[in-house]
């Protein structure tokens, strides 16, 4: 069906503002951690340390303590959700969107490992993973010998992700916390976070959609299937539709919107922003040109490894690179460009005020700038 071309069409840049501005990119917002966890519907935590430094990017005097409190105290966790990848969740999201996503992305990764599990009844496999980590928090080696024990010609690591797929599991603390190290260490999301698993179901996918749009919009139906991990998604937005605002992109692709959610000139400044490796910002469109110039799009990894970066006029910039160590912590930042002298000092103003949130207080740093 072709697109009606009286839509209402969104620039580029009328895109990133919105985004942005949905990404509480646009100026420090007056919200907790937990709240914030809530409205970006988790935050991608793959490492450690990306979550804390996703928030001190979006929020007003952020400190690290408050999220590890939260994840200390149950309310927040770590969970593979959206696109079969490691997400920081509040309690309810934790649950809920791990089991909206369950009977897709989580599925496709399960189907990757069928040859090692020749002969396992799956079902029984649930049962026993899931009383042993109720036992206490298990580590992936102790699940696989565990595993192992009752299917010795099945393939350990097979055994280990099957598990981990059929049965939702949180990462215990202190795994996790801020200035603690522990290694993964599993047990069941509603054991951990005390919720009744018969009561806690998926997420309503309508529901979902609204929060998608509302913490990543205006999207396409492509830019959330890419975001979640699922695909067939048209027919939940057909149904809301009528009560969605619909717009087009430079490229003609159909996107869609809450009436009521903010859309700024595209003239609106964007301060820069320092923002962690794997950053949904960054992930959660099928079409990342409203954030990333297509000339720097190969530009934020190297091989499998991501790397660190910051917006400029809230497009990607270039990189950074943080060395702590016990006598001085040194930022290296990496332009892909020479930026104005205007931007530059910009850069370095927020630059120090990240270190000030998240940097030790008695180790003094410095900020260095790359050859563009």
């Amino acid at each position: 069906m072709a697109l009606d071309a009286k839509l209402p069409l969104l620039s580029t840049r009328a895109l990133n503002r919105a985004t942005l501005d949905r990404q509480l990119l646009l100026r420090p917002a007056a919200l907790g951690a937990e709240e914030a966890v809530h409205h970006l519907v988790g935050l991608q935590a793959q490492n450690t340390k990306p979550p804390y430094y996703a928030l001190a990017a979006r929020l007003d005097g952020f400190r690290p303590e408050e999220l590890s409190g939260l994840m200390e105290s149950r309310r927040v966790g770590r969970i593979v959700s959206l696109r079969s990848t490691i997400h920081t969740h509040t309690a309810a999201d934790a649950v809920a969107l791990r089991r909206l996503v369950q009977d897709g992305a989580i599925d496709r990764e399960l189907k990757m490992f069928r040859k090692g599990l020749g002969g396992v009844d799956l079902d029984r496999l649930t049962e026993l993973a899931a009383a042993y980590v109720r036992e206490k928090p298990r580590t992936n080696k102790e699940l696989r010998e565990h595993l192992s024990a009752r299917w010795p010609d099945a393939d350990p690591q097979s055994l280990g992700t099957a598990a981990r797929c059929l049965l939702p599991m949180v990462q215990a603390t202190p795994r996790g916390l801020w200035g603690r190290s522990g290694q993964v260490a599993l047990t069941t999301a509603t054991d951990w976070f005390g919720l009744d698993a018969d009561a806690s179901g998926p997420a309503a996918i309508d529901d979902t959609v609204l929060r998608y749009l509302r913490a990543f919009g205006p999207a396409s139906v492509k830019d959330m299937q890419t975001w979640c991990g699922l695909t067939r998604l048209r027919p939940a937005f057909e149904r809301l539709r009528p009560g969605l605002l619909v717009f087009r992109d430079e490229n003609g692709t159909e996107l869609f919107d809450l009436p009521d959610a903010p859309r700024p000139d595209a003239g609106t400044p964007a301060p820069p922003r320092l923002l962690p490796e794997y950053d949904n910002l960054l992930l959660s469109h099928a079409d990342r040109t409203r954030v990333v110039p297509a000339e720097y799009r190969n530009r934020t990894w190297t091989g499998n490894q991501p790397h660190r970066v910051f917006l400029l006029d809230g497009f990607l910039a270039g990189l950074w690179y943080l060395e702590e160590g016990k006598e001085r912590t040194v930022v290296t930042i990496e332009p892909f460009a020479p930026p104005t002298r205007a931007q530059r000092a910009a850069l370095t103003a927020e630059a120090e005020r990240t270190l000030g949130l998240l940097a030790p207080a008695n180790v003094p740093y410095e900020i260095r700038y790359a050859t563009a």
